[in-house]
């Protein structure tokens, strides 16, 4: 797929590319960080659209949000952080094709190792709505930490400049809460299947 082409130096860092494109804005220093892997996005969005010419499409309306979103966000981990704003953009179109009621769930200063396997909770609308019974079940301030950083998308800092807790143990309750949050969303998808099957 020629539009796929990676014409990119790779001897630049791809922090380096986002702070230069955050410094000067220039859409050229984006193109050659984002061109890196337009694969990713592209078979990201095909595995959920399920369409090449959609996908296509997806692959450059993300690379539309990038030029604004990249701006605003503290970005450790760019391929991590771009392949979730990838899946939250088709997520978001398949539920707006079903006039669902929808909910971003943008991660910034994501770490790929850690929060791969919670995006997979958050895939259906049924999950959705099992998240928002789960966040109840948590302490007071690992719901507050995971609304802020799951729904709301702030960083550590920010959440820990927010709420006035250390930053460390702002890491702490969001990975307890992720943890909590899952095992309680996954008994209530197994609680619904059995009940489906009375």
């Amino acid at each position: 797929m020629a539009f796929l082409k990676n014409i990119s130096d790779p001897s630049t860092t791809d922090q380096e590319l986002v702070e230069s494109y955050k410094q000067s804005g220039s859409l050229e220093t984006l193109g050659q960080l984002y061109q890196r892997y337009m694969e990713l996005v592209y078979a990201t969005c095909l595995k959920y659209l399920k369409d090449t010419e959609t996908s296509k499409d997806a692959v450059m309306a993300i690379f539309e949000e990038l030029v604004i979103k990249l701006k605003k966000h503290e970005v450790e981990n760019f391929k991590g952080w771009l392949y979730t704003l990838s899946k939250n953009h088709c997520l978001m179109q398949l539920r707006s094709s079903k006039h669902l009621p929808t909910k971003e769930l943008e991660e910034d200063r994501m770490q790929l190792t850690e929060d791969l396997h919670l995006n997979d909770v958050f895939e259906k609308e049924s999950h959705l709505n099992g998240m928002e019974k789960c966040l109840e079940t948590l302490a007071d301030e690992q719901k507050k930490a995971i609304e802020l950083f799951y729904l709301q998308g702030k960083c550590y800092k920010e959440i820990s400049d927010q709420t006035g807790t250390e930053w460390n143990k702002v890491r702490s309750l969001i990975q307890n809460g992720r943890r909590n949050l899952k095992i309680c969303m996954e008994k209530t998808a197994a609680l619904e299947v059995r009940n489906a099957g009375l």
